[in-house]
């Protein structure tokens, strides 16, 4: 039963205990503690848990945006960056409607609007799977009653309509005359401030992502070893504390150590990273490099394809490829791998030999 009584500060606490359940709120008037309380009772009367204040007074997909994050950051699990840009999307287009608002038509209209401007397949199959991530959330967190079968039905729309499926997959490798270029373009600058050309060199050499680059440090450095310890690798299964060693290779036409030897000069005891510039500014380098070379179509994370493709085209077997990229998933390593078929020639000769 409730038992509804005054607290010394004047506010009204209310504690249940019902079929071996309890529940504390506490309310600032009496009437508002008496109308939760008859309908905590009753929903633990029908096997469920009692909604707290907060998840009670959330009206808004907003709202169940806001509980997700803070639930997240109370378990140690704060957003990462994509999920929180998606979800701050989410927040100005959807979050000021009433969750119960969005059943399956409006959503399949939000899905059209961002298709309309520019959002893919696979972008847009993220946006659905994480309102569907909100609403699970919600109903199994804090017994909000929100339904995700309009998101199952609007999602299925979306997919036979062709705006949500899989991305097509990249192949794009940059040819030897274009990272020519690219290298004469950067070197010849006196204002170039960022080693471009010594990045683009070191992610091909360790198939590394432009964030892992600029965050790698000269303490996470063995040079007996010629080994390199990555902090936090992205991992879709363990997104913090995903450390990974990786071997410095010379097999890609680039020696990995000789690359990061060559940054002691600016080695700086106030910054222990050794590519100590921000990714976004490299890769924003890149892209404005390759337009006025007229270099279509290349993206500063095609390099760590060419990083993994040149380690099979070494001759390193996939589990052994899988050591320097990160890949859990072998069949993933897939999309990465391809090989010019050139390639094949020295294949051949090595057979024969």
């Amino acid at each position: 039963m409730a038992n509804i009584r005054q607290l010394a500060s004047g506010h009204w606490q209310v504690q249940i205990r019902l079929k071996g359940r309890k529940a504390t709120e506490t309310f600032i008037r009496h009437d508002h503690a008496r109308v939760w309380a008859t309908e905590a009772e009753a929903q633990i009367d029908r096997g469920r848990a009692p909604s707290g204040k907060r998840s009670r007074n959330a009206k808004t997909f907003g709202a169940l945006i806001d509980l997700h994050i803070d639930d997240m950051k109370e378990v140690g699990r704060p957003l990462r960056r994509s999920k929180s840009a998606t979800l701050e999307m989410l927040q100005r287009e959807l979050g000021a409607l009433k969750f119960g608002d969005l059943d399956r038509e409006r959503l399949i209209r939000f899905g059209r609007e961002r298709a309309k401007g520019g959002a893919g397949p696979v972008t847009l199959g993220q946006y659905i799977g994480a309102i569907n991530l909100v609403f699970a959330h919600a109903a199994a967190v804090h017994g909000v009653e929100v339904s995700v079968e309009p998101v199952e039905y609007a999602r299925i729309a979306l997919k036979r309509l062709g705006l949500v499926g899989k991305g097509r997959e990249r192949d794009r490798r940059p040819t030897e005359d274009e990272l020519k270029q690219l290298f004469t373009h950067f070197d010849s600058n006196a204002r170039q401030l960022i080693p471009m050309s010594r990045i683009i060199k070191f992610a091909i050499a360790t198939a590394m992502r432009q964030e892992e680059i600029c965050r790698v440090t000269w303490s996470d450095l063995n040079v007996r070893t010629r080994m390199l310890t990555i902090r936090d690798r992205k991992d879709p299964r363990a997104k913090m504390g995903n450390d990974q060693r990786i071997p410095l290779l010379a097999v890609s036409g680039y020696n990995a150590l000789t690359l990061i030897e060559d940054q002691r000069a600016i080695r700086s005891n106030a910054n222990d990273r050794i590519f100590p510039y921000v990714s976004k500014s490299a890769s924003a380098s890149f892209t404005r490099a390759c337009a006025e070379l007229e270099i279509e179509d290349l993206h500063f994370h095609d390099l760590r394809h060419e990083g993994t493709s040149r380690l099979f085209e070494a001759g390193f077997s996939i589990q052994q490829v899988a050591l320097v990229t990160g890949h859990k998933d072998w069949k993933m390593l897939r999309r990465y791998t391809h090989l010019k078929p050139e390639t094949l020639h020295l294949a051949a000769s090595s057979r024969a030999a």
